[in-house]
Order: structure tokens, then sequence, then C-alpha cells
């Protein structure tokens, strides 16, 4: 039986009080985690989405708006 493969894409913010505080999910490490899982989990990754310096309580975050168009058309 053939395994259905998903198509997926990866979102990375890092806010910049998240930064100031020291923590170490940069948007570096943050993408090397996503992607292992990705590969683990047979995930075809069709685009990232990268706010960085955006806090996660603002939802007009650029790139955040555009993955969620993205799904809307089904795009990802």
């Amino acid at each position: 039986m053939k395994q259905q493969i998903y198509n997926t894409a990866l979102y990375l913010r890092l806010s910049r009080d998240d930064e100031l505080q020291g923590e170490s999910s940069s948007i570096t490490t943050q993408r090397s985690m996503l992607r292992l899982y990705a590969k683990e989990h047979h995930l075809n990754v069709i685009d990232e989405y990268i706010d960085d310096g955006w806090s996660g309580t603002n939802f007009e975050r650029p790139s955040f708006q555009r993955m969620i168009e993205d799904i809307e058309i089904k795009s990802v």
C-alpha cells in the first residue's frame, strides 16, 4: 500500500522579547527541528513562513497572514 504524502508548511517566529530573554529557539534552530520532524514523518514542505521579531499575540504578523491565505486557497 502506498503511503500518503501530505503537503505542509513551516511557521517560524521569534519575538524580540524572546530574543532579549535569551531564548534558545532561534529561527535557525526552529527550522532545523521542523525540517527534521517533517522528514521523519514523510511530510512534503511546500513553504516556510517566517515572522522574526513579532509578538505571538499580534495576529497581524505578515507571514502568518500569508500562511492563512495560502491555506484558504489550498496552496498549502
